[in-house]
């Protein structure tokens, strides 16, 4: 694949409606109403957003799969609870640049359906899925049922990444996860995924440093959880700590200063290309 044609596919999306000053810094942050946003609704249930029209069946191809979490954590008035944000723009922006740089032909919409399936822990639809997505971890507090349901679809080969993870008190909401993410798999060490690492390598070379998040002046992390916590081994879950990955691609279109916009998207291909060929 060449660079002209990633940069064709980027200009696909890149048909700025204003200068790199236009970024939507906070448009995608959490509703102030509270440490971790507005808790509104029942806990137990999950938020449909109110143009969604129901998941594709499935047909083998590639699909973007965003797990969907309970109750309205890290709840935002212009896009939903936390799992949501970025929906459907992100990764139907993401399954376009996929579409025109490899050989796939993943689903991008089929009249009303777009970008993505919106799916439970505990579907078992998500097994035919090999990449999960989930937003806003901070608002992540699964089911016990949940939790087994995840460590068997990353045990069978399964890869997920969290994204959106950003806080109002860093130690409290790292601990959280941690805590969370050894549900799942008791004994799992998260740990920095070196800059070495063939996932940053897999079909694009990431200059992580390009990554600084444009609105909160911070530099990007990644933590991942390896088998057996063997970092020579599969990396199963990737968890990107003081990002936005999803932002970068939902507003591409929109105003993001298009450096940090073309290695959010180089990055996004990597972790699908890596999740597909381990």
């Amino acid at each position: 694949m060449t660079v002209a044609r990633f940069a064709a596919a980027l200009t696909l999306l890149a048909t700025v409606a204003g200068s790199s000053g236009a970024q939507r810094c906070g448009m995608g942050s959490p509703f102030p109403g509270g440490p971790y946003g507005l808790s509104i609704g029942d806990p137990n249930e999950f938020f449909r957003p109110r143009n969604w029209a129901g998941n594709i069946k499935y047909d083998g191809r590639i699909t973007f799969a965003r797990i969907m979490y309970r109750g309205y954590g890290q709840y935002s008035n212009r896009e939903g609870p936390g799992w949501l944000h970025d929906y459907p723009r992100a990764e139907s922006h993401f399954m376009r640049i996929m579409a025109n740089i490899t050989t796939m032909r993943p689903f991008i919409e089929d009249g009303p359906k777009v970008g993505s399936n919106l799916l439970a822990l505990e579907d078992p639809e998500l097994f035919k899925y090999p990449v999960a997505y989930l937003s806003e971890p901070v608002g992540w507090h699964p089911t016990d049922g949940e939790v087994l349901s995840l460590r068997k679809f990353l045990e069978k080969g399964g890869f997920i990444m969290f994204d959106d993870f950003r806080f109002v008190s860093r130690d409290v909401a790292w601990n959280d996860f941690v805590t969370t993410f050894r549900r799942v798999l008791p004994g799992a060490k998260i740990m920095p995924v070196p800059s070495e690492h063939p996932v940053f390598d897999s079909f694009f070379r990431i200059d992580l440093a390009q990554l600084k998040d444009g609105c909160w002046s911070s530099q990007a992390q990644y933590y991942g959880v390896f088998r057996d916590n063997d970092p020579t081994k599969r990396l199963m879950a990737v968890i990107a700590f003081e990002a936005d990955i999803g932002e970068y691609w939902q507003w591409s279109d929109r105003g993001f200063n298009v450096v940090p916009s073309n290695e959010a998207y180089k990055l996004g291909v990597n972790f699908f290309i890596y999740a597909l060929t381990h």
